[in-house]
Parts: structure tokens; C-alpha cells; sequence
């Protein structure tokens, strides 16, 4: 990547989220139904919120959402390298070191999405940013003030496009193998299910439309994960045994 690229933050996300493995298995069929699954989910996501009036009182709406992100991130940051790990003990000899030597973005990539979404919120706990600061009173807090808005200026598209593609690729699990994002995605879309149960994320919603947000995603992504399995095994050779060496 060119230094003037670092400017672009869409491309800089594009490095960072998206797959790279140069034989990795490149189906269009598949690469489209995961990015329709995404939009579909975020779309249908904001319209619940917008059309039942969660939107009332926004500042409380952004917090309860952030706080949902930051737990849900916490629950990926664990399961992501539990899962591989699983998956790679799971693997014989010879394939277990390919594995886990190919582990390295996508933990790069589920970091850069962690750091992205905690940086705003850890630079005004920070007190960087204060309503009562006389930014006048020194050209260096000038500086910094600039310096920091353009960051996050930065950040924001970064940030937003990363969630897109995380959703899409599976924090670009691809790059270790083919199989392991229909697996980890229907494993973490439930294990969220469940955190949304547990914290009662949609009390205020009517009971139909609480059923379908909560497991309205678990099941599409279950279904598109079992046709995405059935169509690399069938159309490319590729299974989860093969991969495992077994």
C-alpha cells in the first residue's frame, strides 16, 4: 500500500478486512449472498428501531447500542480465537501449523475493528476533548485539536466500512480456510442471540418483532452457512474433513 493510499481510509479497510490468500477458493455465487445476508441485516436492523420509536430519545438509543457493540466485541474478541483454536487442535499435524500460521489477519483484522470502535469513546474518557478547555491559550492545543478531529474523521468511515466487511468475509477467517466463516459465522450469530436474550436488548419492542430480531439473523445466517457448506463442498471439493486432514 502507497503512503498516500493511508489517506484513503475505505482502502485501508479494504487491506485490512478483507481476504487476501491468494488459493483461497473465490466463488462469486457466495461472495454475493454474504454481502446481500449483511445489508439485509443492518437494513432490516435500522428500520425495526426507526419504525417502533427507539429513536425517541437518541442519546440514550447511541449509548444502548455502543454498549450492546462493546459487549457483543468482547463475546467475538473471546469466541473468535477459541473457535480457531478449536478448529486448529482439531486439525492433524500437517495441517495444523498451515492453519494456525494463517491465523495472523484475521486476529489483526478483529483488533483493528476493536480499536476502532474504543478509540472516540477512549479519547473523551481520556479528557482530550473538554467543554471548558480554552483551546486559544496554546497554538499545541490547537494542533492537537486539529490532529484529532481529522483522526477521527478518519476513523469513522473506517470504522463503519470494517463492520460491513466483518460481517461479510467473517473477520477474513477465509484466509485461514474456506469453511471456517459459514462455521464461526452461524456459531457467533447464535452465541449473540443468546447475549441479546440474557440482557434483554428489545424489551420495549412488541413480542413478533423482538422473536425476529433476536433470531431472525441466527437462522438466515444458519441457512446461508449450510448452503455455503453444501456449495464449496459440491462445486470446489472443499470440506471441513479435508481441511483437518482427516
Amino acid at each position: 500500500m502507497t503512503f498516500r493510499r493511508l489517506f484513503n481510509p475505505i482502502a485501508v479497510g479494504r487491506a485490512v478486512f478483507t481476504p487476501s490468500r491468494p488459493d483461497r477458493v473465490r466463488d462469486p455465487a457466495v461472495q454475493r449472498v454474504q454481502t446481500l445476508r449483511a445489508v439485509l441485516g443492518l437494513a432490516a436492523v435500522v428500520w425495526m428501531l426507526l419504525s417502533y420509536g427507539l429513536a425517541a430519545d437518541a442519546d440514550a438509543v447511541i449509548d444502548d447500542r455502543f454498549g450492546q457493540i462493546r459487549t457483543n466485541l468482547i463475546a467475538l474478541a473471546v469466541t473468535l480465537p477459541v473457535a480457531v483454536a478449536g478448529f486448529v487442535t482439531a486439525a492433524r499435524p500437517p495441517h495444523r501449523g498451515v492453519l494456525l500460521r494463517r491465523f495472523g489477519k484475521p486476529a489483526g483484522a478483529l483488533l483493528a475493528l476493536t480499536t476502532a470502535l474504543a478509540v472516540p469513546r477512549l479519547i473523551t474518557g481520556l479528557g482530550y476533548v473538554d467543554e471548558d478547555t480554552d483551546w486559544t491559550a496554546s497554538p499545541w492545543r490547537v494542533l492537537l485539536l486539529f490532529a484529532l478531529g481529522a483522526f477521527l474523521l478518519w476513523l469513522g468511515p473506517f470504522g463503519l466500512y470494517g463492520i460491513v466487511q466483518a460481517l461479510v468475509h467473517v473477520f477474513r477467517t477465509a484466509d485461514i480456510h474456506e469453511t471456517i466463516p459459514p462455521l464461526l459465522a452461524t456459531l457467533l450469530v447464535w452465541e449473540l442471540a443468546v447475549i441479546d436474550l440474557l440482557n434483554g436488548s428489545y424489551e420495549s419492542m412488541p413480542l413478533g418483532v423482538r422473536l425476529v430480531l433476536t433470531f431472525g439473523a441466527p437462522l438466515s445466517v444458519t441457512a446461508v452457512a449450510l448452503w455455503e457448506l453444501r456449495r464449496l463442498r459440491s462445486r470446489h471439493g472443499v470440506t471441513v474433513r479435508g481441511a483437518l486432514g482427516r
